[in-house]
Protein backbone atom coordinates (compact mmCIF):
# COMPACT_ATOMS: atom_id res chain seq x y z
CA UNK A 1 0.00 0.00 0.00
CA UNK A 2 2.70 2.22 1.15
CA UNK A 3 4.31 1.73 -2.63
CA UNK A 4 1.45 2.33 -4.38
CA UNK A 5 1.00 5.85 -2.62
CA UNK A 6 4.47 6.88 -3.25
CA UNK A 7 4.51 5.96 -6.83
CA UNK A 8 1.05 7.31 -7.04
CA UNK A 9 1.71 10.48 -5.47
CA UNK A 10 4.71 10.85 -7.19
CA UNK A 11 3.39 10.43 -10.68
CA UNK A 12 -0.05 12.54 -10.07
CA UNK A 13 2.88 15.35 -9.19
CA UNK A 14 4.50 15.21 -12.46
CA UNK A 15 1.92 14.89 -14.85
CA UNK A 16 0.31 18.19 -13.08
CA UNK A 17 3.37 19.55 -13.38
CA UNK A 18 3.97 19.06 -16.93
CA UNK A 19 0.73 20.49 -17.26
CA UNK A 20 1.41 23.28 -15.32
CA UNK A 21 4.29 23.91 -17.41
CA UNK A 22 2.45 23.67 -20.60
CA UNK A 23 -0.51 26.31 -19.85
CA UNK A 24 2.04 28.68 -17.98
CA UNK A 25 4.64 28.66 -20.86
CA UNK A 26 1.50 29.67 -23.66
CA UNK A 27 0.70 32.36 -20.95
CA UNK A 28 4.39 34.16 -20.97
CA UNK A 29 5.95 32.83 -24.12
CA UNK A 30 3.63 31.33 -26.93
CA UNK A 31 1.03 33.94 -27.02
CA UNK A 32 2.80 37.03 -26.11
CA UNK A 33 4.74 36.14 -29.71
CA UNK A 34 1.47 35.41 -31.35
CA UNK A 35 0.12 38.86 -30.00
CA UNK A 36 3.37 40.16 -32.09
CA UNK A 37 2.13 38.49 -35.47
CA UNK A 38 -0.17 39.79 -38.64
CA UNK A 39 -4.18 38.56 -37.93
CA UNK A 40 -3.33 35.85 -40.53
CA UNK A 41 -0.45 33.95 -39.08
CA UNK A 42 -2.05 34.29 -35.08
CA UNK A 43 -4.89 32.78 -36.78
CA UNK A 44 -3.61 30.23 -38.55
CA UNK A 45 -0.94 29.09 -36.04
CA UNK A 46 -3.58 28.94 -33.29
CA UNK A 47 -5.23 26.50 -35.92
CA UNK A 48 -2.72 24.19 -36.65
CA UNK A 49 -1.42 24.17 -32.75
CA UNK A 50 -5.24 23.34 -31.94
CA UNK A 51 -4.87 20.59 -34.13
CA UNK A 52 -1.49 19.07 -32.90
CA UNK A 53 -2.13 19.21 -29.43
CA UNK A 54 -5.02 16.89 -29.24
CA UNK A 55 -2.05 13.64 -29.47
CA UNK A 56 -2.53 10.68 -27.40
CA UNK A 57 0.78 12.35 -25.01
CA UNK A 58 -1.63 15.50 -23.91
CA UNK A 59 -4.46 13.67 -23.53
CA UNK A 60 -2.70 10.97 -21.25
CA UNK A 61 -1.47 13.58 -18.82
CA UNK A 62 -4.54 16.19 -19.52
CA UNK A 63 -7.06 13.41 -18.67
CA UNK A 64 -4.91 10.63 -16.58
CA UNK A 65 -3.91 13.53 -13.93
CA UNK A 66 -7.62 13.38 -12.43
CA UNK A 67 -7.75 9.71 -11.37
CA UNK A 68 -4.12 9.87 -10.39
CA UNK A 69 -5.09 12.81 -7.98
CA UNK A 70 -8.32 10.87 -6.94
CA UNK A 71 -6.60 8.02 -6.28
CA UNK A 72 -3.63 9.62 -4.39
CA UNK A 73 -6.71 11.65 -2.10
CA UNK A 74 -8.24 8.06 -1.41
CA UNK A 75 -4.90 6.51 -0.61
CA UNK A 76 -3.85 9.19 1.85
CA UNK A 77 -7.79 9.01 3.29
CA UNK A 78 -7.17 5.22 3.56
CA UNK A 79 -4.20 4.52 4.34
CA UNK A 80 -0.89 6.28 5.58
CA UNK A 81 0.10 10.02 4.57
CA UNK A 82 -3.24 11.45 6.50
CA UNK A 83 -1.52 14.55 7.02
CA UNK A 84 -1.01 14.93 3.38
CA UNK A 85 -4.42 14.63 2.63
CA UNK A 86 -5.68 18.84 3.10
CA UNK A 87 -2.79 19.41 0.62
CA UNK A 88 -4.11 16.55 -1.65
CA UNK A 89 -7.49 17.58 -1.83
CA UNK A 90 -6.57 21.35 -2.46
CA UNK A 91 -4.31 20.20 -5.50
CA UNK A 92 -7.81 17.65 -6.70
CA UNK A 93 -9.98 20.78 -6.21
CA UNK A 94 -7.64 23.19 -8.03
CA UNK A 95 -7.02 20.74 -11.27
CA UNK A 96 -11.11 20.25 -11.68
CA UNK A 97 -11.65 23.58 -11.88
CA UNK A 98 -8.99 24.46 -14.02
CA UNK A 99 -10.14 21.20 -15.65
CA UNK A 100 -13.71 22.84 -16.23
CA UNK A 101 -11.60 26.40 -17.76
CA UNK A 102 -10.29 24.54 -20.10
CA UNK A 103 -13.40 22.46 -20.91
CA UNK A 104 -15.63 24.86 -20.72
CA UNK A 105 -14.07 28.15 -22.54
CA UNK A 106 -10.59 27.54 -24.03
CA UNK A 107 -11.65 24.50 -26.14
CA UNK A 108 -15.03 26.03 -27.34
CA UNK A 109 -12.95 29.00 -28.34
CA UNK A 110 -10.81 26.71 -30.62
CA UNK A 111 -13.49 24.66 -32.13
CA UNK A 112 -14.99 28.29 -32.84
CA UNK A 113 -11.55 29.51 -34.44
CA UNK A 114 -11.67 26.10 -36.53
CA UNK A 115 -14.96 26.36 -38.09
CA UNK A 116 -14.20 29.76 -38.78
CA UNK A 117 -11.77 28.68 -42.01
CA UNK A 118 -9.08 29.01 -43.53
CA UNK A 119 -7.70 32.57 -42.51
CA UNK A 120 -6.74 33.40 -46.30
CA UNK A 121 -10.25 33.33 -46.80
CA UNK A 122 -12.37 35.24 -44.31
CA UNK A 123 -13.75 38.18 -44.54
CA UNK A 124 -13.01 40.03 -41.24
CA UNK A 125 -9.44 38.41 -40.03
CA UNK A 126 -9.46 41.21 -37.41
CA UNK A 127 -12.57 40.82 -35.72
CA UNK A 128 -12.14 36.61 -36.09
CA UNK A 129 -8.88 37.22 -34.07
CA UNK A 130 -10.01 39.81 -31.46
CA UNK A 131 -12.80 37.61 -30.50
CA UNK A 132 -10.70 34.57 -30.01
CA UNK A 133 -7.93 35.76 -28.85
CA UNK A 134 -8.56 38.51 -25.43
CA UNK A 135 -11.14 36.08 -23.88
CA UNK A 136 -8.51 32.69 -24.81
CA UNK A 137 -5.26 34.78 -23.23
CA UNK A 138 -7.11 35.17 -19.92
CA UNK A 139 -8.51 32.12 -19.34
CA UNK A 140 -5.51 30.80 -20.35
CA UNK A 141 -3.71 33.20 -17.65
CA UNK A 142 -6.20 31.37 -15.44
CA UNK A 143 -5.94 27.85 -15.95
CA UNK A 144 -2.19 28.25 -16.08
CA UNK A 145 -2.34 29.49 -12.50
CA UNK A 146 -4.68 27.00 -11.21
CA UNK A 147 -2.41 24.63 -12.52
CA UNK A 148 0.54 25.87 -10.95
CA UNK A 149 -0.91 26.19 -7.54
CA UNK A 150 -2.08 22.35 -8.01
CA UNK A 151 1.42 21.45 -8.28
CA UNK A 152 2.25 23.54 -5.46
CA UNK A 153 0.35 21.66 -3.44
CA UNK A 154 1.48 18.53 -4.88
CA UNK A 155 4.65 19.08 -4.23
CA UNK A 156 4.39 20.15 -0.54
CA UNK A 157 2.07 16.75 -0.26
CA UNK A 158 5.48 15.26 -1.00
CA UNK A 159 7.58 16.84 2.13
CA UNK A 160 4.59 16.32 4.73
CA UNK A 161 4.33 12.87 3.33
CA UNK A 162 7.91 11.72 3.57
CA UNK A 163 7.97 13.65 6.73
CA UNK A 164 4.97 11.83 8.18
CA UNK A 165 7.11 8.58 6.78
CA UNK A 166 10.06 9.10 8.21
CA UNK A 167 8.25 10.26 11.93
CA UNK A 168 6.99 6.49 11.17
CA UNK A 169 10.19 4.65 10.77
CA UNK A 170 11.65 6.63 13.52
CA UNK A 171 8.98 5.65 15.77
CA UNK A 172 9.20 1.88 14.79
CA UNK A 173 12.89 1.86 15.42
CA UNK A 174 15.03 -0.98 14.03
CA UNK A 175 13.87 -4.68 14.37
CA UNK A 176 10.67 -3.38 15.50
CA UNK A 177 11.74 -2.27 19.25
CA UNK A 178 10.12 1.15 18.63
CA UNK A 179 12.55 3.91 19.21
CA UNK A 180 15.22 2.80 21.69
CA UNK A 181 15.91 -0.28 19.07
CA UNK A 182 18.38 -3.20 20.57
CA UNK A 183 18.83 -1.17 23.59
CA UNK A 184 15.61 -2.01 24.63
CA UNK A 185 15.77 -5.73 23.75
CA UNK A 186 18.80 -5.97 26.01
CA UNK A 187 17.57 -3.98 29.26
CA UNK A 188 15.36 -7.23 29.07
CA UNK A 189 18.24 -9.67 29.55
CA UNK A 190 19.75 -7.69 32.67
CA UNK A 191 19.74 -9.46 35.51
CA UNK A 192 17.47 -8.79 38.42
CA UNK A 193 18.60 -7.54 41.95
CA UNK A 194 18.02 -11.44 43.24
CA UNK A 195 20.76 -12.77 40.69
CA UNK A 196 24.49 -11.15 41.45
CA UNK A 197 26.10 -11.24 38.76
CA UNK A 198 28.53 -14.31 38.68
CA UNK A 199 32.40 -13.59 39.53
CA UNK A 200 33.80 -16.77 37.99
CA UNK A 201 35.41 -19.74 39.33
CA UNK A 202 37.91 -18.97 42.32
CA UNK A 203 41.21 -20.30 42.45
Amino acid sequence: MKTLQTATLLTATLTTGLMAGLFTAFAYAVMPGLGRSSDQAMVEAMQNINKAIVNPFFMLLFMGSLPLLGLAVFLAWKGHGRPALPWLVAALVLYLIAFVVTSGVNVPLNDKLAKAGDPRHMKDLGAVRQEFESAWVTWNAVRALLHAAAFGCLVWALVVYGAHRLHESDTAGPAGYGTHGPALANSYHRPSPEQPWSAGPRG
